[in-house]
């Protein structure tokens, strides 16, 4: 006989992994235990060395859905005459870290517990097993026992503890297990809450990792009463849909939206909007897109169940315009009284606030836009070791990242780290990260703007090193990590806004980087920026800035929409700020251009969030146009004048808005494929990663990433960490380990 030990890390707790061994162990006649600890699972198995040989393959071969074994280590150990194998309690071990289960969609076995009239879970709303259903929401610390959950004050029943107890039951070790008898309860009946929503009354429901508003987006009175209240002017409202085929109904669906949308992640997919939808136009104001997901839990399943008179409801974060997500019945009560006329509560506390996810699809693979509820804490595998590193990410779309071992972990989406409320969340965040991965930094990464609150945070850190990043080298860096690159590549960061290391605003920027450093080889050509922030969400700002700098500063434009749309008394000022330079500050920002283009189409002068008129200007840009504008070269800036030009004359010939949009989108992406061109014959590197808010926009990737493969360029994009600032911290923290290494 033959004793072994195994110890397995990764994503091992929370997923039946245990009672798997259990089983597996039994059917292979072995003797021993199975234990969670800190670190992960230690086994110790018994028996010949020719089982225990299938027993380490099977391990790998069988192992539940949801787990994901990063690393098995087996060494010979004395054997121990063990009559029996058995699940130990479990320890915990000083400094060490297990991968912890992101929240997990109901599966098809508890669906059809909850929806079968004779089984004792019917129309519970709280049904799940080691399959599903929740956990980072609700653990507190490792290792994942009931007790460091939030379950913690719910006492099962004996029906439910036979369950827990019983190893061949999928519900062994389920840590959320409860039932209507034991378990956590709803404030109302759901059937209440499908007669308020059918009545078109605003929502409050307390789901998984925080509070939605939801109402009938087939209602417009609803939907913009909402918009009202929620202080949302235009940004879309996310879709949940009661299945597929009430998605397919709405919109088009391919086959790898298909796949995002079931999976266990669940969540919102950005998908073309059908044209014949009866869904209100304040759903997505301006937008030929819509974000649509599935229920997820068992409580959104039951607001679909029969009698409902709706297919799809608006489902939006249960907050005020730019605060987190409210997550505590106190808390909804008094903070969104204004925005519900009805609330659904429930007991079962929210440890973790987490926000829906949101992908889209490219390529054949799911992109992520927002990384949060489903996707969080999975850490991401580095091909590196790092540090352990706190980078604090940016302001915008704000995540955090904790490096350990050969992980990074990214928090979930935080926000705009803009007031108050969300510094609170980062702070509780990273509390809780920290201590479930057991991580105590001993450098931390900021963004080097020096009013970020980001990047105050991380200063008034006391007694850590502290190591500024350049906004753009940290979106190399992270499209990099994600993809295992270490050598230098060529870097395109394209985004709105980003601190330069000369003082001025970066946003259009080709480097040749590395994690140890960067060189800055090529950019848009700077424009004065006029009004600070104003010129952010006024587009008519940087379209003056691109005039005057193609015609100089005294041409007048009496037939632009924007001469027409923005009075004198506002234009004329800042004509003069640009002239003096007064007020003003350069920048390479692409997000700006975009805003111009826009402009001078008249298709938008003010914009009410980030990003909105270059997602206009994409949704209007015609297919099948092969042409664009020209644009020039010189000293490393990348000059487009020209094509402000040609826009200029095609506006006054009074050209079709798509037919520019689809030229300009032509046109940066013909610019971003030459000027790599020229870097590969100065550099001879070939590589090339594709980073910044801008690569959300998908006419403009698919444009950049057909004409760089023409050219056998080998291109990085993101599919893991969201392309736009909320993926920028992973890059910090590598930018940091390689500083540390130094």
């Amino acid at each position: 006989m033959t004793r072994r030990q195994i110890r397995i890390t990764g994503i091992v707790q929370g997923v039946g992994f245990r009672p798997f061994v259990y089983n597996l162990a039994h059917r292979l006649h072995l003797t021993g235990y199975v234990l969670n600890s800190s670190a992960g699972v230690t086994i110790e198995a018994e028996g010949t060395e020719a089982t225990l040989d299938a027993f380490a393959l099977s391990l790998k071969a069988e192992a539940p859905p949801l787990s994901r074994i990063e690393d098995l280590q087996a060494t010979e150990i004395a054997p121990q005459g063990d009559r029996t194998f058995v699940i130990r309690e479990s320890q915990a071990q000083q400094g060490e870290f297990v991968l912890v289960s992101p929240d997990v969609a109901t599966c098809a076995d508890c669906y059809r517990d909850f929806t079968d009239p004779a089984n004792r879970r019917y129309g519970y709303a709280f049904t799940n097993c080691t399959n599903c259903g929740p956990r980072y929401t609700i653990i507190r610390d490792i290792p994942y026992d009931r007790p460091n959950t939030t379950m913690a004050a719910f006492h099962m029943c004996a029906a439910c503890q036979a369950e827990y107890d019983d190893p061949t039951n999928r519900r062994f070790h389920a840590q959320p297990n409860a039932c209507p008898i034991c378990g956590p309860q709803l404030s109302a009946p759901i059937a209440e809450a499908q007669q308020h929503l059918a009545a078109g009354r605003v929502l409050a429901i307390r789901g998984l990792g925080g509070f939605h508003l939801a109402c009938d987006p087939c209602n417009d009175a609803a939907v913009r009463l909402l918009r009202e209240r929620k202080r949302r002017s235009d940004k879309p409202f996310a879709l949940m849909a009661r299945d597929l085929a009430a998605v397919e109904r709405i919109c088009t669906v391919s086959t790898d939206d298909r796949r995002a949308l079931e999976s266990p992640r669940r969540p919102i997919v950005i998908l073309p909007r059908r044209a014949d939808t009866t869904i209100s136009p304040a759903v997505a104001p301006g937008n030929n897109t819509l974000g649509l997901m599935l229920p997820y839990t068992p409580l959104h399943h039951l607001l679909f169940a029969a009698g409902a008179p709706y297919d799809v409801l608006v489902m939006t974060s249960g907050n005020l315009s730019e605060e987190p997500i409210v997550t505590a019945n106190d808390e909804a009560l008094a903070r969104l009284r204004p925005l519900a006329d009805w609330f659904l509560l429930h007991d079962r506390d929210i440890h973790m606030r987490a926000d829906d996810s949101v992908v889209r699809t490219f390529a054949g693979r799911e992109r992520t836009l927002r990384r949060s509820r489903g996707y969080v804490p999975q850490a991401i595998a580095l091909d590196m070791e790092v540090a352990e590193v706190l980078a604090c990410g940016a302001e915008l779309k704000n995540t955090f990242c904790l490096s350990k071992g050969r992980y990074a972990v990214l928090s979930q989406h935080i926000g705009d780290m803009e007031n108050y409320e969300t510094l609170v969340f980062f702070e509780e965040t990273l509390a809780n990260l920290k201590k479930l991965f057991r991580v105590e930094p001993r450098a931390v990464a900021y963004d080097l703007h020096p009013l970020y609150l980001s990047t105050r945070y991380a200063l008034g850190l006391a007694g850590i090193e502290k190591i500024g990043v350049q906004h753009h080298h940290a979106h190399v860096a992270s499209c990099m990590a994600e993809n295992g690159l270490r050598d230098k590549v060529i870097g395109v960061a394209f985004d709105g806004t980003g601190y330069g290391t000369d003082g001025q605003i970066w946003g259009g920027e080709f480097l040749i980087a590395d994690y140890a450093g960067f060189e800055r080889r090529a950019h848009l050509r700077y424009v004065p920026l006029a009004g600070g922030d104003a010129a952010v969400r006024q587009t008519w700002r940087p379209a003056l800035a691109y005039l005057a700098d193609t015609f100089g500063a005294v041409a007048e434009f009496p037939d632009l929409a924007l001469w027409r749309d923005v009075p004198a008394s506002q234009r004329d000022p800042v004509r003069r700020m640009i002239t003096r330079r007064f007020n003003t500050i350069e920048t390479s920002s692409c997000g700006r251009l975009f805003d111009a283009v826009a402009s001078l189409t008249g298709l938008r002068q003010q914009i009410n969030f980030e990003g909105q008129a270059a997602i206009e200007l994409e949704m209007i840009a015609a297919d099948g146009i092969a042409d664009g504008y020209p644009f020039t070269f010189e000293a490393g800036a990348l000059d487009f004048r020209p094509a402000i030009q040609r826009i200029v004359a095609d506006v006054r010939a009074q050209t079709p808005p798509p037919l520019i949009a689809a030229r300009f989108h032509n046109t940066v992406a013909n610019a971003i494929v030459e000027i790599c061109r020229r870097l590969r014959t100065e550099e001879k590197l070939n590589r090339v990663c594709l980073s910044g808010g801008t690569f959300q926009n998908m006419k403009l990737l698919a444009r950049t990433l057909a004409g760089l493969r023409r050219l056998d360029f080998e291109v990085f994009l993101h599919a893991q960490v969201p392309p736009n600032d909320g993926g920028i911290a992973l890059g910090q923290a590598a930018i940091a380990t390689e500083a540390l290494r130094e």
